[in-house]
């Protein structure tokens, strides 16, 4: 089997797919489907913050996603959302004045500074 037999080959295999998805898409319009979809018109949005991802980090960032590796700015960004939250806590609690308060409002403005830091150098460098 010569290379372009096996190219022709997978070309049309191709078409095919394509085929058929244009037909399932064609009746669901016909049909009414596809307008009937909450999100019919609208950008999707997978809410993985890929959109926020600069272009230059997605790819990476996506390698990283599939390998089940947490960046360390996502991680960051989960322990300061944990401070928050905690700190939240004890405001609620009417003991937003004391020690512990003091010392969790210090521990997440410098968990804020090194992601900022971070982020910047990212930012700066263009690379991870």
């Amino acid at each position: 089997m010569s290379p372009s037999s096996a190219q022709d080959k997978k070309e049309q295999r191709l078409k095919l797919v394509e085929d058929e998805i244009g037909r399932h898409l064609a009746e669901s319009e016909k049909s009414g489907e596809l307008r009937a979809a909450p999100s019919f018109g609208k950008p999707l949005d997978f809410g993985d913050g890929y959109d926020e991802t600069p272009a230059e980090f997605r790819m990476p960032m996506k390698v990283l996603k599939d390998a089940g590796v947490v960046p360390p700015e996502v991680e960051a960004m989960r322990e300061i959302a944990a401070l928050q939250a905690e700190l939240d806590a004890l405001g609620e609690n009417g003991r937003a004045g004391d020690d512990a308060a003091r010392a969790l409002k210090q521990r997440l403005a410098e968990k804020r500074q090194a992601l900022a830091l971070r982020l910047e150098r990212l930012r700066a460098s263009g690379s991870l």
